[in-house]
């Protein structure tokens, strides 16, 4: 359990209220506290009942990074097309200025931190579907749990406003405190049966395929990434703690996250990371081109040797890694790339991979990166402009936060985020999946169709499908 003093409560409190009457606004006092390691599914889970829609989970795929957050103490949302990534950044440091902040450590990822995204394509046409998501979404939570390098820490963000008085930072310190004592409970989530598996137009998705890799092969467009949906049918409420649990068990080397908003649930477990900073260093992969893992190890072998030299995938691959590049190159001084792929191998998938180094500006932005890198060619296409336009056109589907940005920024402009593929979007006894595949000249739409069938099954595993 947190304990401070009776005393430091009282003195930041009345920091916090003197400083937001003097201001005329809110004002958000943030303190952090070392403590014992904490499960952080068990974390995420206590939190079920009081902040129900107001959670989300984050782990790298080294485990040198876990996040969990609780509550919102302050939304960044917008549905504003042009300029979305600066909006969002200055909202940020706006919210930032004036701020109390109390951690005595120098560890990333804790303090005042926002989590969150944006969706792949503003301009798209909006559905149902990611109703619940604005086209830029981050929260600041009340609660942040952060696990760095193993080490363990609890963040308490709380917006004073003019009005709040010393009342309000007792009532959160004992708000904490219960729900740190509810971490015993071992709730364990029930799991939904899968009734029906319904494809959303898939001989229209293929028709689509055809019609692009005919303009690739006489137009000036290089590659289209074309997406797919699978609308899943549960005999009750599809709980994302049990989701969680399972994609934390079954896909270990993966960014795992869940993002809820308005009762819905954003998760998945994406192999891909889109761009990390950390301090003047910058880190990014390629990851584009793929096949099956083996049933046996020399089965495995031979089909990573066969992803290694097979033209088509190599050729897609370089496109990702140039743009890469490019895009570094723009805010970075120096650029270490390897020369070749090498293979990154999940449980039911393996990739051409290729890792990104740079050497910034410690200042340099985050969200600016983000938006100079998104999408690559690997969920976009190229060139950039002419793919996304082409699948706004073609395309069914509205991705929302499928083949998106997603991630987290704290006060220190540190964070990272990562393509959020291999993922669904949880909706009461229903979920949608999504797949995409990149169309080049060469495209069979039956392969393609096949190998979106492949991308699904981390999902469908985890959400207790075949």
């Amino acid at each position: 359990m947190v304990t401070i003093q009776e005393t430091e409560i009282k003195e930041r409190g009345l920091l916090a209220v003197n400083r937001a009457k003097e201001l005329g606004r809110p004002i958000l006092i943030s303190e952090v506290h070392k403590m014992d390691m904490i499960n952080p599914l068990s974390f995420f889970n206590v939190g079920k009942d009081r902040y129900s829609g107001e959670r989300f989970f984050w782990k790298d795929p080294a485990d040198e990074i876990v996040l969990i957050g609780l509550g919102i103490s302050k939304q960044i949302q917008s549905d504003q097309a042009t300029d979305r990534f600066f909006h969002v950044e200055r909202e940020w440091k706006s919210f930032l200025e004036e701020s109390l902040i109390f951690n005595p450590y120098t560890k990333i990822g804790i303090g005042p931190l926002m989590f969150g995204g944006f969706s792949f394509d503003p301009y798209k046409e909006k559905t149902d579907l990611w109703s619940k998501y604005a086209d830029s979404l981050f929260h600041i939570p009340k609660y942040l749990l952060s696990i760095i390098d193993g080490e363990t820490y609890l963040t308490t963000n709380i917006v004073f406003t003019t009005n709040d008085d010393l009342s309000l930072f007792s009532k959160i310190a004992e708000e904490r405190n219960q729900l740190l004592l509810s971490l015993k409970r071992n709730d364990r989530g029930k799991c939904a049966a899968l009734l029906e598996t319904k494809e959303i137009s898939p001989e229209k998705w293929k028709h689509a395929v055809d019609g692009v890799v005919k303009e690739l092969t006489n137009g000036p467009l290089k590659k289209v990434v074309l997406a797919r949906e699978l609308r899943l049918v549960f005999n009750d409420q599809v709980v994302a703690d049990t989701v969680l649990n399972h994609l934390y068990t079954q896909q270990p080397a993966s960014f795992i996250f869940a993002f809820e908003s308005n009762g819905d649930c954003f998760i998945g477990a994406s192999p891909e990371r889109l761009v990390k900073k950390h301090g003047s260093e910058v880190y990014s992969t390629c990851l584009a081109g793929s096949i099956s893992r083996g049933n046996t190890d020399e089965e495995d072998r031979i089909l990573g040797k066969t992803l290694l030299n097979d033209q088509k995938n190599l050729i897609e691959h370089g496109f990702v890694v140039e743009m890469i590049k490019e895009a570094l190159e723009e805010s970075c001084e120096e650029i270490i790339l390897p020369d070749k792929p090498q293979l990154l191998k999940n449980r039911d998938i393996q990739h051409l991979y290729t890792p990104v180094i740079g050497k910034c500006n410690k200042d340099a932005s985050l969200l600016l990166l983000v938006e100079r890198l998104h999408p690559t060619p690997a969920l976009g296409g190229l060139p950039k402009k002419a793919a996304v336009e082409k699948i706004r056109q073609v395309e069914e589907l509205d991705r929302g936060f499928y083949g998106a940005p997603l991630g987290w920024v704290d006060y220190k402009q540190n964070g990272e985020f990562a393509v959020s593929i291999r993922c669904g979007l949880l909706q009461g006894n229903e979920a949608s999946l999504f797949a995409g595949c990149g169309v080049v000249a060469d495209s069979n739409s039956e392969s393609e169709y096949l190998e979106t069938s492949l991308k699904f099954t981390p999902m469908l595993r985890a959400l207790g499908g075949k």
